[in-house]
């Protein structure tokens, strides 16, 4: 089956300012769109990116709904050079962006901005990739052996890095044999047994395969919840829930 995290979605409450600023703080393209009657969902990225590089999805829905964030899903994070966290940082917020976690007070390992709507959004330094491009998506789990258990039995990821903290932990998984310039997972489990309300500002996680109806009866018989099947989705795309009610979409990769 071989997954490739393809994108992750996140619905905006004005299109244009979010455009806006994804263009103008991350340098980010538009390398999609697709109009319907009710919604509008725009694909964006850094112009120069890996073929396996994850893009960003923003969902705009025509009636002018609100969102509630809840705490269910972290952030995504962006990739800067390795000597360019102070200097980017200073860039966004020389072109006015919200002064919100700076580096120092990160211990100079990350920082942290957010986006017109409240998405956080994590900048993280590495040696690979292109500048503002998707390094991982973080969402908030319940149970940390499970959560594992789910993305290496449904998708076949396997853990790539860990970082664990006197209150929290942090899980990395990705697909084996994935190439840097991907998106890997994060799952964050908290030790004090806390719950988490989803809320719909964010709204999911999506991988790649090459063929949606095989892969989508592999991920049956791994016993994934069967939410969307194809057939419900006019045969484009799929989608599953983790333990957690985290939506993930299967799509077909081109």
């Amino acid at each position: 089956m071989d997954p490739i995290v393809d994108h992750v979605m996140i619905r905006v409450e004005d299109l244009e300012e979010s455009l806006d600023w994804y263009q103008t703080h991350l340098n980010y393209e538009e390398k999609g769109r697709w109009e319907a009657d009710t919604f509008t969902n725009v694909f964006l990225g850094p112009e120069e990116m890996h073929d396996d590089g994850a893009l960003l999805e923003l969902t705009y829905n025509h009636d002018g709904r609100s969102y509630e964030l809840g705490d269910a899903w972290g952030h995504i994070a962006v990739r800067v050079p390795e000597d360019e966290l102070d200097s980017s940082y200073q860039q966004l917020m020389d072109e006015g962006v919200e002064d919100y976690r700076d580096p120092e007070s990160c211990g100079n390992r990350y920082a942290f901005v957010k986006d017109p709507d409240g998405h956080e959004i994590e900048i993280v330094k590495r040696d690979y990739g292109a500048k503002w491009s998707l390094d991982h998506t973080m969402i908030r789990v319940e149970d940390a052996t499970e959560a594992l258990g789910y993305w290496v039995r449904t998708y076949g990821y396997e853990e790539v890095g860990r970082w664990e903290a006197d209150t929290f932990a942090n899980f990395f998984v990705q697909r084996p044999d994935a190439a840097p310039e991907e998106m890997s997972v994060e799952l964050t489990y908290n030790y004090d047994g806390r719950s988490y309300t989803m809320g719909d500002a964010w709204g999911h996680l999506a991988v790649s395969v090459e063929d949606l109806h095989d892969a989508w009866d592999t991920m049956l018989e791994r016993e994934t919840a069967d939410y969307r099947d194809p057939e419900s989705c006019n045969d484009r795309y799929a989608f599953t829930k983790d333990q957690d009610g985290h939506e993930v979409e299967v799509v077909t990769r081109d």
